[in-house]
């Protein structure tokens, strides 16, 4: 199958090479939102939270984690605004459908560990300064780790929940574009299960305290963790299935 596109593309043009900037062109044309988001982030959360903690009193709480709520949630709007703002244009230009899912699949699964990776080092960067100052660095959301320093666990939470909401958002844009508005409602609750799964899975931030209420327990991690992982990957395969149909909207206006 390889062999055979890399004959019908020009020449000196190879599938890993067209593929590599069908992941150019996402990371480009995403980057001011990405960089953006996390800015805010980081202003709005660390900078001006510390120095408003700071003017009221002192600070006993991880003025980080109050937006830990946030990423999954942006995440999820990443992915649904690949299909809508990408499609037409890089499969018009080549581009196959299956090479335009598995570069939103890489895209997905990149920006994923850098949004963990990222909060693994404000975390720790937020540590390093409480612990300077002799401040209380108590978390105010449920999690799979009890405490900052525990970057491993900070890492898998914060990966698998953006992961698994991207996925979801990717099936949302999809099914949305696809099928337009009313036919999108009613595929919603299918749209959003990889988002779903991880939240009952690992049972952490706003969801746990209601869970937790009603006896509900945290399964394993280890069937945890591979679970998320598979039904993200399904959300994933799903969606190229979605798209193999598709056909180029019309341009409007």
């Amino acid at each position: 199958m390889s062999a055979v596109l890399e004959h019908a593309l020009p020449r000196g043009v190879t599938v890993t090479h067209r593929l590599r900037q069908v992941l150019l062109a996402m990371m480009t044309g995403t980057r001011q939102m990405l960089v953006g988001y996390w800015a805010v982030m980081l202003v709005s959360f660390l900078a001006v939270g510390i120095a408003f903690k700071l003017a009221t009193g002192g600070i006993d709480h991880s003025m980080w984690d109050y937006g830990t709520q946030s990423p999954k949630y942006f995440s999820m709007a990443l992915g649904i605004t690949l299909t809508p703002a990408y499609f037409s244009l890089l499969i018009s230009q080549g581009v196959t459908r299956r090479m335009f899912s598995v570069a939103a699949s890489i895209y997905l699964t990149g920006a994923a560990t850098a949004t963990a990776l990222l909060w693994v080092l404000v975390y720790q960067a937020e540590h390093l300064l409480y612990r300077s100052q002799g401040w209380s660095q108590t978390l105010a959301n449920p999690h799979l780790f009890g405490a900052t320093s525990e970057a491993g666990l900070i890492f898998t939470e914060f990966f698998l929940l953006v992961l698994s909401h991207e996925a979801a958002g990717w099936l949302l844009g999809i099914t949305f574009y696809r099928f337009g508005f009313w036919r999108g409602v009613v595929m919603l609750p299918l749209a959003v299960v990889p988002a779903a799964a991880a939240e009952f899975l690992l049972i952490a931030q706003w969801l746990a305290d209601a869970l937790n209420s009603i006896g509900y327990q945290r399964p394993p991690l280890a069937v945890a963790v591979p679970s998320i992982m598979v039904v993200s990957a399904l959300g994933f395969s799903v969606g190229y299935r979605l798209l193999r149909p598709m056909a180029l909207k019309p341009a409007k206006g």
